[in-house]
Parts: C-alpha cells; sequence; structure tokens
C-alpha cells in the first residue's frame, strides 16, 4: 500500500490552521469527462484517498482513466499515550489534504457515464466529505 505523502518538507510540522470559504483552484473539469466534486471543508487523509482510488481502479477494469487532483502535504502531529503536558510538539503521524467546497477530488474518462456514477460513488463512500458527481 503506498501511502501518499510528501518526499521533502522545508518544515517538519505546520499549525493547525482554519478551513474557511470556498475553493478558488481546481473548481472544473480539466482532464476528465466526469468527476467527484467536494461539498465540504474537511481534512482528507493519505488513507482514505488510497481507499477511494483503490476502489475507483477496481470499477475501472482496463479501460479508463483516473486522476487525482488532491495531494496530502499537511502533516498532523500526535504525541504518544500517556504523555504529561509541555515536551514540544508530537512526531509526525499522517498527512492529510484540507479540502474545501468545489475542489475536484477524482477525475475519469475513458468509460461510460453509469460506471463513471458507480466508480465514483464506491469511492465517496471511502471519503469523509460530501461530495457530488459532475460530468463536462
Amino acid at each position: 500500500m503506498a501511502i501518499l505523502m510528501p518526499r521533502k518538507v522545508k518544515y517538519k510540522r505546520k499549525f493547525k490552521g482554519r478551513s474557511k470559504g470556498v475553493s478558488s483552484r481546481a473548481t472544473t473539469l480539466a482532464f476528465g469527462s466526469y468527476g467527484l466534486k467536494s461539498l465540504e471543508a474537511r481534512w482528507i487523509t493519505a488513507r482514505q484517498i488510497e481507499a477511494a482510488r483503490r476502489a475507483v481502479i477496481r470499477h475501472l477494469k482496463k479501460g479508463g482513466k483516473l486522476w487525482i487532483r488532491i495531494f496530502p502535504d499537511k502533516p498532523i502531529t500526535s504525541k504518544g499515550v500517556e504523555f504529561s503536558m509541555g515536551g514540544g510538539k508530537g512526531s509526525v503521524s499522517h498527512y492529510v489534504y484540507p479540502i474545501k467546497p468545489g475542489r475536484i477530488i477524482f477525475e475519469l474518462e475513458g468509460i461510460g457515464e453509469d460506471i463513471a456514477k458507480k466508480a465514483l460513488r464506491t469511492a465517496s463512500d471511502k471519503l469523509s466529505v460530501k461530495t457530488k458527481f459532475i460530468k463536462k
């Protein structure tokens, strides 16, 4: 299982930040004919993206192409269990992508609409955000 994560980063840990407003980039289909669009703001983990990708690939069989339009580059830290207060920030446990409403998550090309809809619905079940199927 190839978990998505950056090869090299300038800073090991990031601030939590706030996710507000709607996405300004990747809001329209650029590569494929069908897509999955986010309807809410939330963190999508690298594991969720990988699970959704596998679900879509299973439907594609040998035809069609898939584009993943998001990449988890935000490190999430956690301290071990039974640690007292202080001692600095914890080590990086996993990576997430902070998604906003309107962002395209996946794009598909080279398959029928009914198969694409079914594939993206199963992918949507693996993600923690509400999504919408869109087509060109």
